[in-house]
């Protein structure tokens, strides 16, 4: 299978972008006296130097590090292209180039150099400090407190009041439980229920057996069914 090749319009202006810039920092390195394959080499050193600090910038703002300096860096060398972009567009006099101009033109291979270096050796993760942690001393091993305790220490302690005497806890009496009244009509019904469970079984119907038919609580069956012994 073919790959067809498809033209990107980003990347097409950036490559125009980048050629016009080039070409202004070479027309301005060449002006300012830096002739033959000095002046091709100003702008690789401003295009890289903008490249590096930018990645730079990235590593360090994703891992949450201070970016101050590769802000710099990178803002020193976007002032650099547009500078030579701005001089020559026809406000400054190519033949005739001011000495400050000669002065920063001839200085900038070794700023370029410092900031390249310092953005190189600038790692992320040097802002964090990490402190040694204490070591943890465990207080149920007898033999990592035994040596802080100094025998004279253990015979100069006081000896410990002695107790008082136990209090003897006392049961509570049991009280006798308060009778529960029961309707008349509920002790009639109560009553057929339980001569019905004699017929059917032969046996005297209990208080549990009671309690299910009526539906009544465990206290209240208890004091129907000693009405109905």
């Amino acid at each position: 299978m073919r790959s067809t090749l498809r033209p990107d319009a980003v990347l097409v202006q950036a490559v125009i972008a980048g050629a016009l810039s080039f070409a202004h920092l070479h027309d301005l390195a060449e002006a300012a006296g830096q002739t033959g394959w000095k002046a091709w080499a100003y702008p690789v050193s401003v295009d890289l130097l903008l490249v590096a600090a930018w990645r730079r910038l990235r590593i360090l703002r994703a891992a949450g590090d201070p970016a101050r300096s590769a802000w710099t860096w990178f803002a020193v060398a976007l002032t650099a292209s547009l500078g030579a972009n701005v001089a020559t567009a026809g406000l400054l006099d190519l033949g005739n180039v001011p000495d400050w101009l000669r002065i920063l033109v001839a200085g900038w291979p070794a700023l370029a150099f410092l900031g390249g270096t310092l953005l190189v050796h600038t790692h992320a993760g040097q802002s964090a400090v990490v402190e040694p942690a204490e070591p943890v001393v465990d207080s149920e091993d007898p033999a990592a407190v035994e040596p802080a305790i100094e025998r004279d220490d253990i015979a100069e302690t006081p000896a410990l009041p002695s107790a008082g005497p136990v209090p003897v806890l006392v049961p509570e009496q049991e009280t006798t439980p308060t009778p529960v009244a029961v309707p008349p009509a509920l002790v009639a019904h109560a009553r057929k229920v339980a001569d019905d469970y004699r017929a059917r079984t032969g046996y005297p119907i209990d208080s549990d057996t009671l309690r299910a038919r009526l539906g009544v609580p465990p206290p209240m069956a208890d004091a129907i069914a000693a009405q109905l012994a």
